[in-house]
């Protein structure tokens, strides 16, 4: 694979900043292009605004993690821990990653002679009106700010954070070897799950949390009938899991539900699944869809941002809120099962033809490189 490299023919020192390093979309993309670039040759340094790892960060990436505490005092440490960084390992390009990180990179462009600075949002709301007159005040102090889907791209510029000609969409991409059809780990996983052949395995992956709305889908999962049978399983951690094991509890879904607390093995959930489902109010890309798409999963999900983008005609969509309309869609799939092989491989075409994480990366390379020839550096206050 070709490596892109600075306007001098070396190749690129990347400086990833996130709001943290613990387990969500966001920051799995971030560790995902780290590997990405590191296996092309480039050098790689992850700066994150908070403490604590939940993800497993490449060896030979430089990590920092500067535990900012969200006080002026605290911010401004963490600003000259960050301008020590991009002194002392010279970046030649910088990419930030969510609104607080996008923020606080901008915020250095002030203190230290910094290259190239790329921002990128994550979610269609990035915030509320502050965060949006935030992005607007500071746009100048950055190269480009890009969304992972047109939907959030067109809410941004709605929003007035950003012009329409200083944003563009590049999507997240996903490693397409960890997540692929494999009839092995389907039985083995099953078996684990204690999931009959005579049983759909639901699976829904994502954080507990209201953007989701799992308590929707317990309530779309309420209306089924038992036929064919059906147990669903929920992934993840988050600040709702009592308040879903009581719904579950008094819905007298208990034998049929199943809360597994936060996960690391999605790529065998999603082999074992006969359904996908997403039941999310916010989305930015749902990448979880991809990845059901990669494994050869079915899909039903809500009328999310970014859902459309990435399924096309590879799934369900439903209108967000409606209990019914998924319960209905739901109860469709769940009597049709994951199909023929030819639909395994239109959904895996799918997500390979437009969310490779080597593609991906790629592209990201292809805009550093164009960056670093075009842009003139940034004018700050203190060299």
């Amino acid at each position: 694979m070709m490596v892109r490299t600075t306007p001098n023919g070396a190749p690129m020192r990347i400086l990833l900043v996130t709001t943290g390093l613990k387990v969500g979309g966001a920051e799995h993309q971030v560790v995902a292009l780290a590997r990405a670039y590191l296996a092309m040759g480039h050098a790689v340094a992850i700066l994150s605004l908070s403490p604590g790892r939940e993800l497993d960060l490449p060896a030979d990436a430089h990590v920092v993690e500067l535990d900012m505490r969200k006080t002026p005092a605290g911010i401004v440490r963490a600003l000259w821990r960050a301008r020590a960084l991009v002194r002392s390992w010279q970046p030649d390009v910088i990419h930030a990653h969510m609104v607080h990180a996008n923020l606080f990179a901008r915020v250095l462009t002030r203190i230290v002679r910094c290259p190239p600075l790329i921002c990128t949002a994550h979610s269609y709301r990035e915030g509320g009106r502050m965060r949006m007159l935030a992005y607007r005040l500071t746009d100048r102090w950055t190269s480009l700010t890009t969304h992972v889907s047109n939907d959030g791209r067109a809410g941004m510029i709605s929003a007035g954070a950003v012009p329409g000609d200083r944003i563009m969409v590049m999507p997240n991409g996903i490693d397409i070897d960890r997540f692929r059809p494999d009839t092995t780990l389907r039985d083995a996983t099953r078996a684990r799950l204690g999931i009959g052949s005579d049983t759909r395995l639901v699976l829904n992956v994502g954080r507990l949390v209201p953007e989701k709305a799992q308590d929707l889908l317990l309530r779309a999962f309420g209306h089924l009938d038992t036929t064919p049978p059906a147990h669903l399983f929920i992934a993840g951690g988050g600040p709702l899991h009592g308040a879903l094991a009581e719904q579950i509890a008094a819905m007298g879904l208990s034998p049929r539900v199943t809360l597994l607390g936060p996960r690391d093995d999605v790529p065998a959930l999603l082999n074992a699944a006969d359904i996908f489902v997403l039941s999310s109010n916010i989305e930015g890309l749902p990448m979880v869809l991809v990845e059901a798409l990669a494994c050869g999963c079915p899909v039903v999900a809500t009328d999310a941002p970014g859902v459309e983008e990435v399924l096309l005609d590879q799934g369900t969509i439903v209108p967000r809120g409606d209990a019914q309309a998924f319960a209905h869609a739901l109860g469709a799939a769940l009597r049709q099962g994951r199909g023929t092989t030819v639909d395994v491989a239109a959904r895996r075409d799918r997500a390979l033809s437009a969310f490779s994480l080597d593609a991906i990366a790629a592209r990201w390379l292809h805009l550093y490189a164009s960056v670093a020839r075009t842009a003139s550096l940034p004018q700050v206050g203190v060299a």
